[in-house]
């Protein structure tokens, strides 16, 4: 494994567990507040943890071939999990 390969598995679990603690605490605000705002945030959250999990393990997977697709499909669900951020900003509760 190259140093290259080795430091993108270290930041993507480090995103990982950074993201999975955000979703830990907005299911917890969730389950305290009752607010659907928290959910949409847990919701975000999580589409970018996976986003980022599921291009890591793809990459691995296939050798790094087909960076395009890998990429263009991390960047659709990233950009979902991150319209679910924002909604739970803006929306009224």
């Amino acid at each position: 494994m190259r140093v290259i390969e080795a430091l993108y598995l270290v930041f993507s679990g480090t995103l990982a567990v950074a993201g999975l603690a955000m979703v830990g605490l907005a299911v917890r605000a969730y389950s305290r507040s009752g607010r659907a705002s928290m959910m949409h945030l847990s919701l975000g959250f999580a589409l970018v943890v996976a986003a980022s999990l599921g291009t890591t393990v793809s990459a691995f997977a296939t050798g790094f071939e087909g960076a395009r697709t890998l990429l263009t499909v991390n960047y659709l669900i990233t950009t979902a999990g991150y319209i679910f951020v924002m909604y739970s900003i803006v929306a009224p509760d």
